[in-house]
């Protein structure tokens, strides 16, 4: 497993009521907030690890090969420009974000070559080499973007031998700690493109290969050309349809990392969403992604934004815990 179970049995005498417990989010800073233990039930199971950081290691670790990083990261795309093109306006706030992440526990970044594109992997090595100790940088490839609307799939292995060596330059790195196909390339065989990755990780530029926008039958395929290390899907309390990836990685002990992990706000679904968040005092994100730590074990939600006050409310998520009734709520 990848969390050490340990069972702390509470008096009700000594439980805080739950309405108590709702005043006390809403008013302490983040700091404090993490400090305050939720029980909700005479015998409450807590899945801990030790961790020498604050914040988001509340989530707990995963591993991923021979890392370990805490439970919830960051997806740095939002920090380019809009629809992920161009530069940010203001490169000082990045920085900023990003420094702040790394206070807060974060010692997981997901970027890719396409986010800009070619600029957003700068932007962390800009705001953060040399990097501090533990933090790994995740990077994919296989992706292009010829204008800014289109995102055009190219799995090719010269491609992907290419693509390679630009994001070791960007992020000033002599190997990337995880390296991820950004999705099937309809034109190319699978196993050609999978394949270019297990090659070069041979020659010492990725150390663990993770594989994104897959089906259960893709992964098995990957999985026979090289071990894999982690899937990144789309997944989130309205959009569920890698439930059955989600299962393999539970299964196979591969870290399954939601993207778009606070989908949207409309719908039927949504509205849900919405009033379990409403009842519970708590922010649509932080809902959503406590929802995403409790789902599984194997998940490693990375949600971004361009704001610290979001970034810190996002952060939040990883001391909440939800009760039952919201959990059974929420589908």
């Amino acid at each position: 497993m990848l969390f050490s179970p340990l069972t702390i049995k509470v008096s009700r005498k000594s439980l805080v009521p739950r309405h108590q417990i709702l005043k006390v989010y809403r008013r302490r800073t983040f700091g404090e907030i993490s400090r305050t233990c939720r029980c909700g039930f005479d015998e409450t199971e807590l899945r801990v690890k030790q961790s020498s950081h604050k914040g988001a290691a509340l989530a707990g670790t995963i591993d991923l090969g021979d890392l370990t990083v805490n439970r919830l990261g960051f997806g740095a795309m939002r920090l380019c420009g809009d629809y992920a093109w161009g530069r940010p306006r203001d490169r000082e706030h990045v920085s900023r974000v990003l420094h702040r992440a790394v206070e807060l526990g974060v010692n997981f970044i997901d970027t890719a070559d396409s986010y800009g594109p070619e600029t957003n992997e700068s932007l962390i090595s800009q705001a953060l080499y040399p990097y501090p100790p533990g933090l790994v940088i995740a990077t994919k490839g296989g992706l292009v973007r010829p204008n800014r609307g289109s995102w055009v799939e190219n799995g090719r292995p010269d491609h992907l031998w290419r693509a390679i060596e630009g994001s070791l330059g960007r992020l000033r790195l002599e190997r990337i700690d995880l390296y991820q196909l950004h999705a099937p390339d309809p034109n190319v065989p699978f196993v050609e493109s999978v394949g270019a990755l297990a090659d070069l990780q041979r020659l010492g530029k990725i150390r663990h290969i993770g594989i994104s926008n897959v089906t259960v039958a893709q992964l098995e395929v990957a999985r026979s050309i090289t071990p894999i290390v982690s899937v990144q899907n789309m997944y989130n309390l309205r959009n569920r349809s890698s439930e059955d990836v989600l299962a393999a990685c539970e299964r196979l002990g591969i870290a399954f990392l939601p993207w778009y992990p606070l989908g949207g706000k409309r719908g039927l679904k949504a509205l849900r969403i919405k009033q379990v968040a409403s009842r519970c005092s708590l922010t649509h994100a932080a809902l959503s992604l406590a929802w995403l730590l409790a789902k599984s074990p194997v998940m490693l939600p990375i949600p971004g934004t361009r704001s610290i006050e979001h970034l810190e409310d996002n952060v939040l998520a990883a001391a909440l815990k939800l009760e039952p009734e919201d959990f059974d709520d929420l589908g």
